[in-house]
């Protein structure tokens, strides 16, 4: 059973470690403080593990300095978060809507899934992808 408490708990983990590595590049950091001891990777494009996850993420920042992942809505449901945020890889991308499914286990990032969808040029509507 889940509580008020583990549910705030596991959402805030989740945003300081997206706010970390993703919109601060601060790869160690978002991994020494939220990744827990094992981590597993279901994007098809990103290495499984901690190590593969840094070097792949130092690498990637390196190339992509202006890169930002603005978070617009966190849900919680007992170990799972999800977050849908707006990723921009260099100044004047349109970039892609995502939304992102994290395990929380003891408090730290254990397992991630994700969805990514690019903001095309026009909708077929007045909404916005947020």
């Amino acid at each position: 059973m889940t509580n008020a408490s583990s549910v705030e708990a596991n959402k805030k983990v989740v945003v300081g470690f997206l706010e970390t590595v993703f919109d601060k590049h601060e790869v160690d950091a978002g991994i020494d403080r939220f990744m827990g001891p094992v981590y597993t990777q279901h994007n098809p494009g990103v290495p499984d593990g901690r190590e593969a996850f840094r070097a792949f993420f130092l690498d990637f920042f390196s190339t992509r300095p202006n890169a930002r992942f603005k978070i617009k809505r966190v849900f919680c449901e007992g170990d799972f978060v999800t977050v849908h945020a707006h990723w921009t890889e260099h100044e004047g991308d349109r970039g892609s809507a995502v939304m992102d499914i994290f395990r929380v286990e003891n408090g730290r990032v254990v397992e991630h899934w994700d969805v990514i969808q690019p903001i095309p040029e026009q909708l077929a509507h007045s909404n916005t992808m947020f």
